[in-house]
């Protein structure tokens, strides 16, 4: 056997090279925590389906607000769960509703020093569990849904959110929360359009954390798993309406949809490291079978590596701060 010439293992030799010429690296400030607020609550509660995660009360979303600033993440999405529920979705709009109400608190106690998000939909309000308003025979009414989605845009807006999310997939609403926002003074809140979002099996613990109330499915609004090409018309329709930022839900599934996207497009780049996602390295930890710490960090590594720049995941303030450490 010739003697090897090249070696490219004299990069790896030790920990300090390979810190040296790593070609992804993670940052805390890429990282968004999402975090869920209950109406009513007095004390945080634990989700059964997403070990170490909560739905807050108001009290501990504050306290963990403040966490997260400390941690470095470079932000926070926010997911309200109202304690009642009606057709309409009414307390999405409504100003003293749970999320509304939750976003004035946490602009309250971090303001600037992190990026307060919302998640701009209707089914944590809707006693249905769909995304939008229903029609009389039961399916998603796309271009009513719209309406609503403006009026609920505007009250976050107000409420004094930095980012809204639109995560409904209802054809043209990244272009009507962006006018709806205009017209209603608030030109330097951006849009985080939630452009790529499949109808995947990996969002069942979230709809735990949300109690969700949905029967059926979303398929007929959510992306087919096969499509790939769909997803990247899908952004290009977003980009073209005004999105700010563009994101990929699940993640893990999807790394060759993060990378043809950040390929197509010239804004940033975001993927949503699902509930499943999290639930699943949670569960072959919890029984030794997997090393958490280090899962934790190569999964998110692989999403950057994907060409996402700003990553969505349950760890993030706890990877933000093993980050901190080691770097």
């Amino acid at each position: 056997m010739p003697y090897p010439e090249i070696r490219p293992r004299r990069l790896r030799r030790n920990a300090a090279v390979r810190r040296l010429v790593s070609e992804t690296r993670l940052d805390p400030a890429e990282l968004v925590v999402p975090m869920f607020v209950k109406e009513g609550l007095t004390e945080p509660r634990a989700i059964a389906s997403l070990p170490g995660v909560l739905q807050h009360s108001r009290d501990s979303l504050r306290k963990a607000a403040v966490e997260a600033v400390q941690a470095g993440v470079g932000g926070i999405m926010l997911f309200g769960v109202p304690a009642t529920r009606d057709e309409t979705g009414s307390g999405g709009v409504d100003p003293a509703g749970v999320l509304n109400t939750a976003i004035r608190d946490v602009v309250a106690e971090v303001g600037d020093s992190t990026v307060v998000m919302s998640d701009l939909c209707l089914d944590e309000f809707t006693s249905h569990g769909h995304c939008g308003l229903l029609t009389p025979d039961g399916g998603v009414d796309n271009d009513a849904t719209l309406a609503a989605y403006a009026d609920i845009a505007v009250a976050q807006a107000a409420a004094g959110v930095h980012v809204v999310g639109p995560s409904g997939m209802m054809d043209g609403q990244v272009g009507v929360v962006r006018k709806a926002l205009d017209a209603a003074g608030h030109r330097d809140v951006s849009v985080l359009a939630y452009a790529v979002k499949y109808a995947s099996a990996f969002y069942g613990p979230f709809r735990d954390a949300v109690e969700s109330a949905l029967e059926g499915d979303r398929r007929t609004y959510q992306q087919d798993p096969a499509n790939l090409r769909e997803s990247l018309r899908e952004v290009e329709l977003d980009v073209a309406e005004g999105a700010d930022m563009v994101m990929v839900k699940p993640a893990l599934p999807y790394l060759d949809v993060v990378s043809a996207v950040r390929a197509a497009v010239n804004v940033p780049v975001a993927a949503y490291q699902v509930s499943g996602e999290y639930a699943m390295v949670e569960a072959a930890a919890a029984n030794g079978w997997i090393d958490r710490e280090r899962v934790m960090l190569e999964t998110l590594t692989s999403i950057g590596r994907a060409g996402a720049q700003i990553i969505l995941t349950y760890w993030a303030v706890e990877a933000a701060q093993l980050l901190r450490e080691r770097y």
